[in-house]
């Protein structure tokens, strides 16, 4: 069942008279995804109107590990900056700060992403696949070795590298997610920092890890990009680093 449901969700996924409109139907076919919106769409359409977001909306997610929160922030077509609309703990950790290396280190990686999974039928309630790893991802871990994978975003509470989260905001997470991918986002990014990158924080950090501040120099160009202009930056992968424009 669970290869065939990766199948049907992949063509959903790549083919664009499917991937609009009729994703929410597809997603809707599972239980634990109806009882989410069931519990969870009718407050969070009340919540939505309040802040301000009225018709459909982009998602941009930011995972913060020190700090241990994900944010959710918000753009409808006649909003010219993202908005943060919620803020969730996250309810366990995994590792230390600094970037994934290889398979079994145990660490959350940080970077730039973007979802490519939505699991319905997870054996963490439901999950968001996070991309990792990226270019940049393999040519940190090196030739020969395996870079790990299967990231998520996930409920259960339990973790190894992901980013988990009460089975109750999950819920929230997962449906907002849907409704973005519904209404037409073609990608959700998700940037993972190690914390809030101010220089304060850069210089404390880097004090302690040395060996990541370059690393880290480059992901705080991302961060002070969206911090001041609330647009997400553009990001390629040049060469085994993040180019930020």
């Amino acid at each position: 069942m669970v290869k065939l449901f990766k199948i049907i969700l992949l063509l959903i996924m790549t083919t664009p008279a499917l991937a609009q409109n009729n994703f929410k139907i597809a997603q809707l076919k599972f239980e634990r995804v109806r009882n989410a919106y069931a519990e969870k769409w009718s407050p969070l359409q009340k919540n939505l109107q309040s802040a301000g977001f009225n018709g459909p909306f982009e998602l941009y997610i930011a995972a913060y590990k020190t700090e241990g929160k994900l944010e959710i922030w918000l753009k409808t077509a006649n909003q010219s900056q993202y908005k943060l609309f919620k803020t969730y703990d996250f309810c366990a950790h995994s590792g230390t700060i600094g970037p994934k290396v290889i398979e079994g280190d145990g660490q959350t990686p940080e970077g730039f992403y973007k979802i490519n999974v939505f699991n319905p039928i997870s054996n963490f309630h439901l999950s968001l696949g996070v991309d990792y790893p990226n270019k940049v991802d393999v040519a940190r871990t090196g030739k020969g070795n395996k870079t790990g994978g299967d990231i998520y975003i996930h409920g259960n509470c339990v973790t190894i590298g992901c980013i988990p989260l009460t089975d109750e905001k999950i819920k929230e997470v997962y449906v907002l997610a849907v409704e973005a991918r519904n209404a037409g986002q073609g990608d959700i990014p998700v940037s993972i920092y190690p914390f809030k990158m101010t220089d304060a924080n850069l210089k404390n950090y880097s004090a302690q890890y040395p060996q990541q501040l370059s690393f880290w120099q480059t992901l705080q160009k991302g961060y002070v990009a969206f911090e001041k202009d609330k647009q997400i930056a553009k990001v390629t992968q040049v060469k085994g680093s993040y180019v930020v424009k």
